[in-house]
């Protein structure tokens, strides 16, 4: 019953869509009707600027660590794994927000690094050096989700079963959620960051 209830509290945290209502207040527009389409901060930073863009990261960060804050003061460790998967699927799918949101990389990175803070950190620099590398955010995000798997799976960091399936199943949602990326990065039409 603890965890259904830390599952309802993080997906209706996860729901709240921070892009759309930053898009609203800075320039009265649906975040998701411009750019990429995609209400979350890449886009916000694109479509609104920098400052909406750090606005929209540091919400969705806020929201994803409350989230499993709260998921471990109920259920321990499981409490915020559960937390953390809820959590991204509202971000992704946000009740609110008629089920179209993000692609949960910003929820991703801040509920893993509570729970996993090296695997998480040493995940994330690998995607940053491909991103510095490359331009490519969309690259940057599935870069960091495959270094999870790989950290995770491969025993390189030590991590219980259930963490395993977390850290799997967080990372096959984003790459699902990356997949017209994915398209756009095989056929060399994906946007760098900072251009086109």
């Amino acid at each position: 019953m603890k965890l259904i209830l830390v599952a309802i509290i993080s997906y209706l945290l996860g729901s709240f869509s921070s892009a759309y209502v930053v898009g609203k207040i800075y320039k009265n527009i649906d975040i998701r009707e411009h750019g990429s389409g995609n209400a979350g901060a890449t886009n916000a930073m694109r479509v609104l600027g920098k400052p909406a863009g750090i606005v929209t990261f540091s919400l969705d960060a806020l929201k994803s660590i409350l989230s499993v804050l709260i998921g471990l003061q109920i259920y321990g460790y499981t409490g915020g794994l559960v937390a953390a998967v809820f959590t991204v699927i509202g971000h992704n799918w946000p009740i609110f927000f008629g089920f179209k949101g993000g692609k949960g990389i910003v929820a991703t990175i801040t509920t893993m690094a509570i729970l996993q803070f090296e695997l998480t950190l040493i995940s994330i620099l690998i995607g940053l050096l491909i991103g510095f590398i490359t331009k490519y955010v969309s690259l940057l995000s599935i870069t960091f989700l495959l270094s999870m798997v790989v950290l995770s799976f491969s025993g390189i960091i030590s991590v219980d079963i259930y963490t395993k399936i977390t850290i799997l199943f967080l990372s096959l949602m984003g790459i699902f959620r990356h997949r017209s990326n994915i398209h756009r990065l095989i056929n060399g039409k994906e946007n760098k960051f900072g251009g086109h």
